[in-house]
C-alpha cells in the first residue's frame, strides 16, 4: 500500500502540479498587489470624486448600494495577467520541450501501430482471399506504406 502510494507522489504530473499550484498562488498575490496597488487606484482617478472607486450607486445617499466597477475590472485584470504569464512562462517551453524530445517517441509509437493496423488487415484481406478462391470472388491488396 505504501509503495503504491509512493509511486503516485513520484510520478512526474503530480510534482508539476504541485510546483504550479504554489507558483501560481504565490505569483497570485503579486498581481493582485499590482492590480490592488496601480489598476484601481488609477480606475478611480476616472470615477470622480467619489472615495468609494469607479462604479456607480443604484440608490443615491446609501453607500451600500454603490456597484464597484473598479472591482470587477481588476480582477478581470488580474485574470488576464495571471494566465499570460502563466502561459508564456509554463506552458509555451513545455509545449516547445515536448515537441523538441516528446514527438520521436510518439511517432515512433505511431509508426508501430499503422504499422501493426496494416499488418492486421493484410491478414484479413488474405483470410478473405483464400475464402474468396473458393467461391470465385476478387480480392484486393493493400499497398506497402
Amino acid at each position: 500500500m505504501l509503495k503504491g502510494f509512493k509511486e503516485f507522489i513520484f510520478r512526474g504530473n503530480v510534482l508539476d502540479l504541485a510546483v504550479a499550484v504554489v507558483i501560481g498562488t504565490a505569483f497570485t498575490a503579486i498581481v493582485s498587489a499590482f492590480t490592488d496597488g496601480i489598476v484601481k487606484p488609477l480606475l478611480a482617478v476616472f470615477g470622480g470624486t467619489n472615495e468609494l472607486g469607479w462604479g456607480f450607486q443604484i440608490v443615491s445617499g446609501k453607500p451600500a448600494t454603490f456597484i464597484q466597477l473598479g472591482t470587477i475590472v481588476g480582477a478581470v485584470i488580474d485574470f488576464l495577467l495571471i494566465a499570460a504569464v502563466l502561459y508564456f512562462i509554463l506552458v509555451t517551453p513545455a509545449n516547445r520541450i515536448m515537441a523538441r524530445f516528446g514527438s520521436k517517441q510518439a511517432a515512433a509509437t505511431e509508426i508501430a501501430l499503422l504499422t501493426e493496423i496494416r499488418d492486421l488487415l493484410a491478414e484479413q484481406r488474405n483470410a478473405e482471399g483464400d475464402a474468396g478462391k473458393a467461391t470465385g470472388s476478387s480480392t484486393t491488396t493493400i499497398r506497402e506504406v
